[in-house]
């Protein structure tokens, strides 16, 4: 999927951690940079993806933007906080393995697979972009 590698790279990748608190959702004041509107354009035209959140890195979490029903009110506001655990879950674990010797070493792209749906994540310095499809179409 072209889009998500290009969000990925807009994104650009960071080390700051994301708390499982509360989620919040953005104010009207929020801006986007023109290179990560043109990607989430890009994204909502694919066909097989379902949805997408745009979050911001800060405590708490704050969906800045979503698109698609799976992440509308309530259960947009779980996914959310589930991203921000998983992410902040993988770098706690990739630093406890490499005996905080991961000095510039980063999470860039996650891939997480069942059997019904993939979900995409990309934690960026600024932002963390999820994106949920369906990998059977």
């Amino acid at each position: 999927m072209s889009a998500l590698s290009t969000a990925s790279a807009t994104a650009s990748t960071g080390t700051a951690s994301v708390s499982s608190g509360t989620v919040s959702n953005a104010s009207a004041s929020m801006v986007t940079p023109p290179e990560l509107e043109h990607t989430l354009t890009m994204l909502t035209s694919h066909r097989t993806v379902l949805g997408y959140m745009l979050l911001s890195r800060s405590h708490p979490i704050t969906i800045i933007r979503h698109s698609g029903v799976v992440f509308e009110g309530d259960q947009g506001k779980k996914y959310a906080s589930a991203i921000g655990r998983i992410v902040e879950s993988v770098q706690t674990g990739l630093e406890e393995v490499s005996g905080g010797h991961n000095e510039g070493d980063e999470i860039k792209f996650m891939r997480i697979r069942t059997k019904r749906h993939e979900i995409m994540i990309s934690p960026g310095e600024r932002y963390l972009l999820a994106v949920l499809h369906d990998p059977t179409s």
